[in-house]
């Protein structure tokens, strides 16, 4: 082996560990993007199919009848007339 192998292979060595242990780091760090985003694309997913069957859910309608309230004022203004004859 020439020098400069030597003295490479001896630079390998000693950065070996340091290099493993970048290299678990960074495993480590890819496998915590890939599971976010697989967490997200499921969250997602299951968010459109419950928007999807929601709006394809009939909608009940429901019919109010308002002719109390148009009526009020009047049987009001018609008690007030009743009380306002009873006390003269």
């Amino acid at each position: 082996m020439s020098q400069e192998k030597v003295d490479k292979y001896k630079k390998e060595k000693a950065d070996r560990k340091k290099n493993i242990k970048k290299q678990k780091l960074q495993n480590v760090a890819r496998k915590c993007v890939v599971g976010v985003i697989g967490i997200a694309l499921i969250g997602w997913i299951g968010y459109s199919a419950y928007d999807t069957y929601q709006s394809n859910r009939p909608v009940d309608e429901v019919q109010i009848d308002y002719t109390a309230m148009d009526e009020l004022p009047q049987e009001l203004a018609a008690a007030q007339e009743a009380d306002a004859a009873a006390a003269e």
